[in-house]
């Protein structure tokens, strides 16, 4: 599925007849207008066209392919194959586009305009819109990158009141890579967490952080228990199978699974009883990881057991902490909302949010869709005739489905962003790519510092 052409809604195969005669422009934006949260991280866009856009991407062989594909596909011909041609032949196949974003990373509140695109061949008019289909998917990278700092803001929240707030990079680990419906989910979901986070078993993102964004190493893990390599011991040598991984990792942080069979056991008998002091002597951290039941009831119930048995001195803001040698990580069920339950059970237990950390699959890259953010392209603007009109909806069944009018610009003035008249002065849309060539080549690293959180 490599052929631009097809990449897009069967029915945007039809729109090149479907214009105002004499069209010789369409402008087009995208945005979100509203849902979950304020505001909106921007991210995902470059990798989509260093994927598909960027070079020469129209080829003899691939119109040869759209065509014998598209006349099976529709009940008469639609192809608009003279198009393709005429993009080959004047455009040596690179797409006569200009697209302005704005940086990646950069934190705008929604409703704001993010993204505009525009032909820059008059005979392309038609271009604009068929690339929507596929300039729409940066909706997920931005979803997953607003979540992902949305969940940091709520457990910088509770360490500020609780603990350490140093710590924040490492507390929420992406554990979605299974729970996504492609490899290409995986790395833009992975690759969005890790602007927020620096954990992660999502190694997809790592390689399109590599791979697209220039990353040297943008995460990082560690070694840990699955139920398999716990359960395959035996019930009964589970303190064998518990004991091997402290002997195989005998430094540095190490997870294990250990709700197999009775995590409440487990955390009272054989980590904080039989195999206590091999814990206390190792030159690093235990993390044990529950994995079933309430959340919320079970991490407690844990911290309680493991301060008895391992100790919990108060911080100086009267918060238990856990001994060093030992924290929990807390898998199952993570998302937006639990985030917030376990951490103001464990405050009200008089627990430091610094005792845990989390790790989040479905409810980190999966639970959401184009309406958690309700992300829209919408043309804006035409030229017809010679003369540019402004173009919109504005449904009276849904008011809040009316879209922007004219040519856009996001501007900053007094510390607020605002979507404008474009009028010449300075935009914060920098033109990223235009007839073929990235003209924008973004660093991850610079990303990650225009979406920080001030700690």
């Amino acid at each position: 599925m490599s052929n631009i052409i097809t990449l897009t809604d069967s029915y945007k195969v039809s729109h090149f007849k479907q214009y105002p005669k004499k069209t010789t422009k369409v402008y087009s934006y995208f945005e979100s207008r509203g849902g979950a949260f304020d505001n909106v991280v921007f991210f995902g866009l470059q990798y989509y066209l260093k994927k598909y856009l960027c070079g020469q991407v129209v080829t003899a062989a691939k119109i040869d392919q759209a065509e014998d594909r598209f006349s099976r596909h529709f009940t008469h011909p639609l192809f608009n194959k003279a198009g393709w041609e005429h993009i080959l032949n004047k455009h040596n196949g690179c797409l006569p586009i200009s697209i302005k974003a704005q940086p990646e990373g950069l934190v705008v509140p929604n409703r704001n305009v993010m993204m505009t695109i525009e032909n820059t061949d008059p005979e392309c008019y038609w271009l604009t819109n068929y690339l929507e289909t596929l300039l729409v998917q940066v909706w997920y990278g931005c979803t997953v990158a607003t979540q992902s700092r949305e969940m940091k803001k709520v457990i910088l929240g509770y360490l500020n009141e609780t603990g350490d707030p140093a710590g924040i990079d490492f507390k929420l680990h992406d554990f979605g890579f299974r729970g996504v419906s492609s490899v290409e989910t995986a790395g833009v979901g992975g690759l969005a967490h890790l602007i927020n986070f620096m954990g992660t078993d999502t190694f997809a993102g790592i390689d399109l952080g590599i791979d697209y964004y220039d990353a040297e190493m943008p995460g990082f893990s560690i070694p840990a228990a699955e139920h398999s390599t716990m359960t395959s011991w035996g019930r009964e040598n589970e303190v064998d199978a518990y004991r091997n991984m402290l002997e195989s990792y005998p430094e540095g942080l190490v997870a294990v699974v250990s709700d197999s069979y009775d995590i409440f056991n487990a955390c009272r008998h054989i980590w904080g009883g039989v195999l206590k002091d091999e814990v206390m002597q190792r030159d690093g951290t235990l993390v044990i990881r529950p994995d079933s039941g309430d959340p919320p009831t079970v991490v407690v119930k844990i911290l309680n057991i493991l301060g008895e048995q391992f100790g919990a001195p108060e911080n100086d803001k009267g918060y238990k902490v856990l001994d060093p040698h030992v924290r929990i990580i807390q898998g199952d069920g993570i998302d937006f909302a639990m985030l917030g339950k376990i951490l103001s059970a464990m405050q009200d237990a008089f627990w430091s949010a610094d005792n845990i950390a989390f790790g989040s699959g479905g409810g980190l890259l999966q639970k959401l869709n184009r309406d958690t953010l309700k992300f829209a392209f919408k043309c804006s603007s035409a030229t017809v005739d010679g003369e540019e009109v402004d173009v919109y909806k504005d449904p009276v069944t849904d008011a809040g489905k009316g879209s922007k009018r004219g040519r856009l610009a996001l501007k900053y003035h007094d510390g607020e962003f605002s979507t404008v008249e474009e009028d010449g002065d300075q935009d914060c849309l920098w033109e990223v790519f235009r007839d073929g060539e990235l003209l924008q080549d973004q660093k991850f690293e610079d990303i990650r510092k225009r979406a920080a959180v001030d700690v």
